[in-house]
This record gives structure tokens, sequence and C-alpha cells, in this order.
């Protein structure tokens, strides 16, 4: 007969585990004996064994107890399903491994592939990465409220890049991230001219994605994000309501101007 010690070191598990399987009901405690002792027999150490092996397989602790019960054939269609169960988790685990190892490069949280190559373009360009970090976390917003449109948004966004004043305005951004110059700075200036302008373009090639999915809600998310990042945005907004424009974000004239 074997103290509670012995058995646990015999099946390889630790004393801590036997009671535990004693609490959960998977392993009969014994009574004590005359000196107080719990004593164990051979059939305790080869049922410990074997919640040992199907504990360690994976099988969840509760259903070891009706696998321990099952004639051959319902512990085979048992241990089928929890094959397949560990097989589905192993391919989320992969999954997730994957996802993981993407994340490294940082632009990939939370955005689709054709979003990177955006900010890496832009990156091509000279914009510098405290913009690229700026754009990113406005892509994050439209990716989660546009998936479906991603592709046909970001290769709009790739041929307007074709244009040197788009690219200047990125450069402008920049240098004003860079800097932290104030309201006044004549950049902000230029930097609204050309947005203003940029505008005018495209509302007259009829290329407002906005006004395709009816959805204000993104672009207002995309203004109050600018302006959290940097303040100075405000100006900027101000500035483009100015020149007769709601918002950078979307083509859209003000009915009047401003007062």
């Amino acid at each position: 007969m074997l103290t509670i010690g012995q058995l646990a070191a015999y099946a390889g598990v630790t004393v801590r585990a036997v009671r535990h399987y004693h609490h959960v009901g998977l392993l009969p405690e014994p009574e004590r004996d005359a000196s107080g002792y719990r004593r164990y027999g051979a059939t305790a150490v080869v049922s410990l064994i074997k919640i040992r092996t199907l504990a360690n397989a994976g099988v969840p602790l509760s259903r070891i107890g009706q696998m321990l019960e099952a004639d051959a054939s319902t512990f085979a269609e048992a241990i089928q399903r929890i094959d397949s169960h560990l097989r589905d988790e192993i391919e989320r685990l992969e999954t997730s491994r994957k996802q993981i190892a993407e994340l490294t490069a940082g632009d990939t949280l939370a955005l689709p592939p054709e979003v990177i190559s955006y900010l890496e373009r832009l990156r091509q360009i000279g914009a510098s990465e405290r913009m690229v970090e700026r754009e990113r976390s406005g892509w994050i917003l439209i990716a989660a409220r546009w998936p479906e449109h991603m592709r046909e948004v970001i290769s709009a966004k790739h041929a307007q890049l074709d244009n040197p004043q788009l690219v200047r305005l990125y450069r402008l951004l920049s240098e004003l991230l860079e800097s932290g110059a104030d309201d006044d700075d004549p950049l902000l200036e230029e930097a609204a001219d050309i947005m203003a302008d940029l505008q005018e373009q495209a509302y007259a090639a009829g290329e407002g994605f906005g006004e395709q999915v009816h959805d204000d809600l993104p672009f207002h998310l995309l203004d109050a994000l600018a302006v959290e990042i940097d303040p100075r945005a405000q100006r900027m907004l101000d500035m483009m309501r100015e020149r007769g424009w709601a918002s950078w974000t979307r083509l859209e004239r003000l009915t009047k101007p401003p007062e």
C-alpha cells in the first residue's frame, strides 16, 4: 500500500495533482487507516496513470471521467473528437503565430496588405515616419469601416501620388510635424492651398469616395484624429473652410462661406 507521496511519484505527477483529481472526482479518495494516513493500492496507481496520460494528451479533465468508464468503441470516438478539436486549435495557433510574425513590421497592425504597400510608398516619396504613423492610424479607421473597398481606394491613392502637388503636400506636412511650428507658420498656408487645389481637381474629376458610401462617421473620426494627434490640425481645418471646403478628408463644398 502506498502513501499519497509514493503514489504521486510512481505515476509521475505531483501530490497537488493527486489531491486535485480527488477534488474533481476523477480519482477515488481512500479512507484513512488506523494511523490516520490514506493508503493507495495498485488499482489507484493504474487509474492515476490513465488520468495522467489522458491529461498530458490534452484531454480536458471534465471529459476524462467519462472516457475512463467508456467501452473501446466509445473511447475511440471520444479520442477522434478530441483529436479534431486539437487539430482545429493547432490551425488557430499557427494562424496566430503567422499574424504575430507579421506584426513585427509594425505597419501591419489592423491593416490589410494593400494599405501597407501604400505606407511604404509614402516613405519612398519622402514622408517622415511621424507622417506615416499618422497615416497608419487614419487607415486603421478606414479599413475597419470599409474593408471591402480597400483595394479600390488604395489603387486610387497610388494613382494620386503621381501628382507632384500631393507629393509636395506630404513633404510639407512631414516638415510641419517634425518642426513643431506655430499656427502662423507659412507652411500651413501653403499646405492648405495645395489641399484646396487638390480637392478642386478631385471634385472636378468626380473622385469622391465618401459620396459613394454615404457614411459620414469615418470622415468625422479622421478629422478628430488629426486634431487629437496634432492640435494645429484644427487650424488646417479652419483654413480649408475659408477656402470653401468642409474638410480635407472628403469632397464636400460649403454651401456658404463660414462666418
